[in-house]
């Protein structure tokens, strides 16, 4: 005999919707067991630059951790916990961490007095973290732990799920450009710097903005598709070493439009459609030729009319560019290309963007150190 009085707690997790939204839709039904767990919040890491990054989370109030990051050998207990592949559990943050910790310093000012968390492994590789913070002390019991292990494998899921689609679609992208040879200028190295970059000015650009973490991280993981539609260029154009007549302009110009129709043909086939954050991808890989002044392409869209993570991208890439040795040009110091970015700005590049990335000298050269040219490509 059925139970039509029966709703299903997590009915909401079959809907599209963002990661977050997911996230929250566990969090109430968490709530609805251990009523004093007060945040779910799930961190990523970036195995080449070791960099632990907030990217979702679900609280009863304000995040206390917008736009953190850190190196994971700065926090010891949580490289222990990667080092054992165990979680950990905190039942008073008072006695825990040292004072150092910028993190558990933001945690205890937010009132948060213990914490469950768990290491998040996709086929033995290492992801992130999900943590269950409480504003009481003494309350992860065992049963509750029993509890949220099956929470915390769920958000896991989740988080492993979301990455994968993303990985899946940027390895095919990928693997089409080499298909064709339409290697361009754009090495990897590249690629990882001006995605660096990119995140850089999201991030400067967060609270004016309202772009949360997981914002964020797609228009990190998104800007190294931004010159996609580059794979339908001929290389006589798209390799040539010497500028482009009109005509060759022309063409080159409709790789923007190219990209946009790739994508949506890559995303339908390999079923991405409702991968969160889809438009992000779309915009930057149409939009970031637009300009500020509306003499861009394909469009000639102007100002706040062009989405703001193809003007966070563009000016990424017009720096890397800048800074890069090409076949016909040497690399310019920082500080010249800092000074051209400054020229472009109110013109072809957004102002915000710019100065958000002048802002930061010092982590753009450690972006720069990290992923130097490989001068054998």
């Amino acid at each position: 005999m059925t139970d039509p009085a029966h709703a299903d707690a997590l009915h909401a997790l079959n809907a599209d919707g963002p990661l977050r939204a997911r996230i929250r839709e566990i969090h109430w039904a968490v709530r609805s067991f251990l009523p004093f767990v007060a945040r779910v919040a799930v961190a990523l890491y970036d195995p080449k630059t070791t960099y632990l990054k907030t990217f979702v989370h679900s609280s009863d109030g304000d995040d206390p951790l917008p736009h953190y990051q850190a190196p994971l050998g700065e926090v010891p207990s949580l490289k222990r916990l990667l080092d054992e592949k165990r979680p950990r559990v905190i039942q008073s943050m008072l006695t825990f961490e040292t004072p150092e910790s910028e993190h558990a310093r933001r945690l205890g000012r937010a009132g948060y007095a213990a914490s469950y968390t768990m290491p998040v492994f996709s086929n033995g590789t290492f992801l992130g973290f999900v943590f269950f913070n409480s504003r009481q002390s003494d309350v992860f019991t065992e049963t509750a732990l029993a509890q949220l292990d099956i929470f915390g494998h769920l958000v896991s899921l989740l988080v492993i799920q979301e990455l994968a689609a993303v990985r899946t679609l940027s390895a095919a992208l990928e693997g089409a450009r080499h298909l064709v040879h339409a290697r361009d200028a754009e090495t990897g190295s590249h690629l990882d710097r001006m995605s660096r970059y990119a995140r850089l000015i999201a991030r400067a650009l967060a609270d004016t903005h309202g772009l949360d973490d997981e914002t964020i991280e797609r228009i990190h993981a998104y800007a190294p598709m931004h010159d996609i539609g580059k794979i339908g260029i001929p290389d006589a154009i798209l390799l040539k070493p010497e500028g482009l007549t009109d005509g060759e302009m022309e063409v080159m110009r409709t790789h923007a439009n190219r990209g946009q129709v790739l994508l949506d043909d890559l995303l339908t086939n390999f079923g991405l459609g409702t991968l969160t954050g889809i438009d992000i991808l779309r915009n930057i890989a149409l939009f970031h030729h637009e300009r500020i002044d509306g003499k861009g392409y394909p469009y000639g869209l102007a100002g706040d009319a062009i989405p703001l993570e193809a003007r966070i991208v563009a000016v990424a890439d017009v720096f890397d560019a800048l800074t890069s040795r090409r076949p016909y040009k040497e690399a310019y110091a920082n500080d010249v290309a800092f000074t051209m970015l400054e020229q472009l700005a109110g013109t072809h590049l957004d102002r915000d963007c710019v100065l958000a990335l002048l802002g930061q000298p010092g982590e753009v050269a450690e972006i720069q150190r990290q992923f130097r040219e490989d001068p054998f490509g």
